[in-house]
């Protein structure tokens, strides 16, 4: 069953710039009631709020603070929809001087950050009737780019959970949809070097589009739709279905 967003509430982590802002303008034109932009530095915010005016409200979350996570999930109560899209990406290769520094960081923000949030919102997306929950992860999650391989092993983790949230958070009625872009036009690409992206929008657009269609899987830029027609098929049969089907 889909998850429609006109009407609902909703929070985005990540919120005051690139795939996260983006998601803010979908939503917002999609018909959401009213989107918790979710920042380390609330003034960062300040130019989406401006845009958007009193659908915006700006809160604190930090995914390396936990108590900030905690204290935005007995805030934010009245959200049906959270989007978890907050990362970070270091340029490392697995045997760089700084690649386990580089791996605890990224493990710390990009898989134990997506667990804090869902522990911290699973409560209140089940009292607000199951909803959804969004996790940003990467078509690195299934094939290590050497650069970046500290990267890739912290998206191909938080995928792992990502696909344990499905069958867990179903359990309460909240859908899961787990999002894997390939390179995309953001600050971060631009500082990993990253060339040919795609813009936000499509990551967006697509997050809208999936959820209404009640998907879990979305790959939705041109690398990412290569990758998705290779690995359709074992998704669909072997991580999308449930271990009692």
């Amino acid at each position: 069953m889909g998850f429609d967003v006109a009407g609902c509430t909703a929070l985005v982590t990540g919120a005051n710039r690139g795939i996260g802002k983006a998601i803010v303008d979908a939503l917002v034109a999609g018909g959401a009631k009213k989107v918790y932009a979710a920042v380390r530095k609330l003034e960062t915010a300040v130019p989406v709020v401006e845009e958007h005016g009193e659908k915006i409200v700006t809160i604190a979350v930090d995914l390396e603070n936990p108590d900030s996570i905690e204290a935005a999930g007995k805030i934010a109560v009245d959200v049906s929809l959270v989007v978890s899209n907050a990362g970070v990406l270091r340029t490392a290769t697995a045997v760089a001087d700084d690649a386990i520094e580089n791996l605890q960081y990224e493990i710390d923000v990009n898989v134990f950050g997506l667990i804090r949030m869902a522990r911290a919102f699973a409560p209140v997306l089940a009292e607000n009737g199951g909803g959804a929950f969004v996790q940003l992860n990467s078509v690195a999650s299934l094939k290590c780019f050497p650069p970046f391989a500290t990267y890739s092993a912290s998206k191909a983790a938080a995928y792992s959970i990502t696909q344990g949230l499905k069958e867990t958070l179903g359990e309460q009625g909240t859908h899961v949809l787990s999002v894997h872009p390939g390179p995309i036009d953001t600050g971060m690409a631009s500082d990993a070097g990253l060339e040919d992206t795609d813009p936000p929008s499509v990551v967006a657009d697509g997050i809208v589009a999936a959820l209404a269609a009640g998907d879990f899987h979305l790959f939705p830029d041109r690398m990412a739709k290569d990758f998705w027609q290779a690995y359709e098929g074992f998704a669909k049969n072997v991580v999308e279905p449930s271990m009692s089907e």
